[in-house]
């Protein structure tokens, strides 16, 4: 019989099949496949983007030329721009403000023919350390909120045109109502017990270990109790942190050592699969009176990888309920073999 679960992060209910048998012909998803027309984010190609923002460019090569590790520019389709003020308004019973932010393309690696898991350990700390960076420039403009660092790998994840591997950031002057379902949580779990809701899962589940997927020194990897999603996996520091720009030069090297290892063992166990990888950071804690006040305390960064086998269906979409073939027990025990 199945089982409803219920997300303690969200308060979200997830309906969890029960199997402990994966089918993987069940999951129908395009298999990756690299375009080789021209790609703009290849090295030698960097007059086709915008000016860079960021680079990692080891030797002093020139900016806007090759040379780079890691390249961070304006989108070329800007969903938000830097220039311009917000000015909050009413509109009747509505609200609304200018679409003042930051849209930015991180490319990962100068090499068209390499993936996310497929880069060496020191190159995914490159690209770890440019997101620490970008996060701690925008911080320091008073009209963003937060800062959303996403990636799409494949077709279903959303990547349809591009095909090199980039992340994504998105500037925010709000919270994401996900990311601040998150917070209030933690909030509310922490003003009943004053500890950190994802500190005491993390103890459970590495004394448990039944949805361990993987850990180091550092960082533990789990398939969530209620996994929305087949395959979900989570990495999450083994130490209590709000603010993921406050990573130390050992933890980059180690959390980049645990995200190759999680996106080779999909790769090894899927075949490819198509995902989206989020980093779920804490917002910036702008002066608001009593807003937030123990979140310190509370909340506790991670990255969560969703792989997109199965679409979503009407029952998805009009209730929020997520439906899982794949219980994260029999999955945690298939990345972990």
């Amino acid at each position: 019989m199945s089982q409803f679960r219920k997300d303690v992060f969200t308060g979200r209910w997830v309906i969890v099949a029960e199997t402990e048998v994966v089918r993987t012909e069940n999951f129908h998803f395009r298999k990756f496949t690299r375009e080789t027309t021209f790609c703009p984010f290849c090295e030698t190609h960097e007059a086709s983007t915008p000016p860079e923002i960021f680079a990692v460019r080891p030797g002093g090569s020139l900016a806007n030329g090759p040379g780079w590790k890691v390249r961070v520019v304006p989108n070329s389709q800007l969903r938000l721009r830097v220039e311009g003020e917000l000015r909050r308004r009413p509109e009747g019973f509505h609200d609304l403000m200018n679409g003042v932010g930051a849209d930015e393309i991180v490319a990962e690696t100068p090499r068209h023919d390499r993936s996310l898991h497929e880069l060496e350990v020191n190159e995914i700390a490159d690209v770890i350390r440019t997101y620490v960076a970008r996060i701690l420039d925008l911080e320091q403009d008073k009209r963003i909120r937060y800062v959303l660092i996403f990636k799409n790998h494949g077709e279903e994840a959303g990547a349809h045109t591009i095909t090199h591997s980039i992340s994504e950031l998105m500037a925010l002057p709000v919270t994401p109502r996900l990311i601040k379902a998150k917070l209030m949580a933690a909030r509310d779990y922490f003003a009943l017990k004053e500890r950190c809701i994802y500190c005491d899962v993390l103890h459970q589940e590495l004394g448990e270990q039944r949805r361990l997927i993987a850990e180091n020194d550092d960082f533990a990897c789990l398939a969530p109790f209620a996994s929305g999603y087949p395959f979900e996996a989570w990495i999450i520091p083994k130490a209590h942190c709000s603010a993921f720009s406050r990573i130390n030069a050992v933890q980059i090297e180690n959390l980049a050592r645990i995200l190759r290892d999680v996106l080779q063992r999909l790769e090894h166990t899927l075949g490819s699969p198509p995902y989206n990888l989020s980093l779920q950071d804490r917002p910036f804690l702008r002066p608001r009176e009593g807003y937030w006040k123990t979140i310190e305390e509370d909340f506790h960064w991670h990255l969560e990888i969703l792989p997109q086998l199965i679409g979503l269906t009407g029952f998805e979409r009009a209730s929020w309920f997520f439906y899982n073939p794949v219980p994260p027990e029999t999955a945690a025990r298939c990345l972990s073999a």
